[in-house]
């Protein structure tokens, strides 16, 4: 080996070396970044998996990790299916009542799709046939909800039954249903009072309580005519934007970025804020309540406000930017192409998202009003 070292010219021996030893640098870089990157992952996953709650639109649903796994495939169907938003946050509670978010049909959509039970063995098809059910009950329903979801457990005989006693659900007409409906299939024994206050009235077909069941896991308003109601006019982007902006305008030069930070309130009281916590705070001063102090991520402030196109942007409203993830950063916007929000270098100060900037080339388009 010696002896064909010395044959190989002195200037290729040095350029080897060199070559070899920065494919060694660039090996030991990429370890890094991926051990890197992975933790910054995992940090992330554990605070997500923590999430209570969440929904899209004026209301919020109350559900557990289990359902917030769904909501992307829920606003992805909604989507595809041309269902407005804001009934996302119902279809989660409804999810939440029939499953858990447990079992490969968790929105229990096999009877709608093929006239059995157990016929969907996918959870995305579940989502998918579960959304086009809801959306078609929806319809017929002429958009009352509570009739909507009570026609989900019952079938759509119920909405007939409604339109020829009155037009619109009343719990009394669920139990009437239920009694009729069971007296035409109690010989077959298969049907039992999933409620034990039903037994008296022999309702014991579906569940006569059903709108109740799933409401308990909704928090919003209803208007009459049974739809989400629309936030107040102007929301955040109105007068009250400018005044989440200068109450979170407060904070800056007093704050440092902490990851997971702003969930007590000690950290509070040391200025310790990640993006999200900065803006839940930030609305608590003007107060509107966007989620609980505990809990807030940038998953669960996208799923609250009105959906708004960046065209109409107006201070106050609330702009989300991809960074190490979709929706991986969030702040409010104060207008000019600018922003206010908890960055990892600065703490609370205002930042540029204009074209060629760094949040301006992350930017997304997502931009909600609260």
């Amino acid at each position: 080996m010696h002896i064909v070292l010395q044959l190989i010219p002195k200037k290729y021996l040095i350029g080897g070396t060199l070559i070899l030893l920065g494919l060694s640098g660039l090996l030991i870089m990429s370890t890094i970044v991926a051990i890197t990157g992975e933790f910054e992952k995992d940090s992330q996953q554990s605070e997500v998996t923590e999430i209570e709650g969440g929904g899209i639109g004026v209301g919020t649903a109350n559900v557990s990790p289990e359902v917030i796994q769904y909501q992307p495939l829920l606003e992805k169907y909604a989507q595809k299916h041309g269902l407005d938003a804001s009934y996302v946050p119902i279809m989660m509670a409804l999810m939440m009542q029939e499953s858990g978010g447990r079992g490969n049909d968790p929105m229990q959509s096999s009877e709608s799709y093929c006239g059995s039970v157990g016929c969907i063995s996918s959870p995305e098809l579940s989502v998918d046939k579960g959304v086009l059910h809801f959306k078609s009950v929806l319809e017929k329903a002429h958009y009352d909800l509570k009739l909507c979801l009570q026609s989900y457990n019952f079938g759509g005989g119920f909405i007939n039954y409604v339109m020829k006693n009155g037009g619109k659900y009343t719990p009394e007409l669920a139990i009437s249903f239920s009694q009729l409906q069971y007296q035409k299939v109690k010989h077959t024994g298969n049907y039992h009072c999933v409620r034990p206050e039903m037994v008296p009235y022999s309702a014991c077909y579906g569940d006569a309580k059903y709108v109740d069941a799933v409401l308990k896991y909704y928090t919003g308003t209803i208007t009459a005519d049974g739809k989400p109601a629309a936030p107040a006019s102007g929301g955040s982007g109105g007068k009250s934007g400018v005044k989440v902006i200068d109450a979170g305008k407060t904070l800056i030069g007093k704050t440092r970025y902490v990851f997971g930070g702003g969930r007590s309130q000690s950290d509070i009281n040391a200025g310790r804020f990640d993006c999200s916590s900065f803006v839940r705070w930030a609305f608590e001063q003007v107060g509107m309540n966007v989620g609980p102090m505990s809990g807030v991520t940038t998953d669960t402030l996208k799923t609250q406000g009105q959906a708004i196109n960046p065209k109409d942007m107006k201070p106050g409203d609330v702009v989300f930017f991809d960074t190490y993830k979709i929706d991986g950063h969030v702040g409010i916007y104060v207008g000019n192409n600018q922003f206010l929000g908890c960055q990892g270098k600065t703490g609370v100060a205002i930042a540029s998202m204009a074209k060629g900037t760094y949040f301006g080339e992350r930017f997304n388009g997502r931009v909600k009003r609260f």
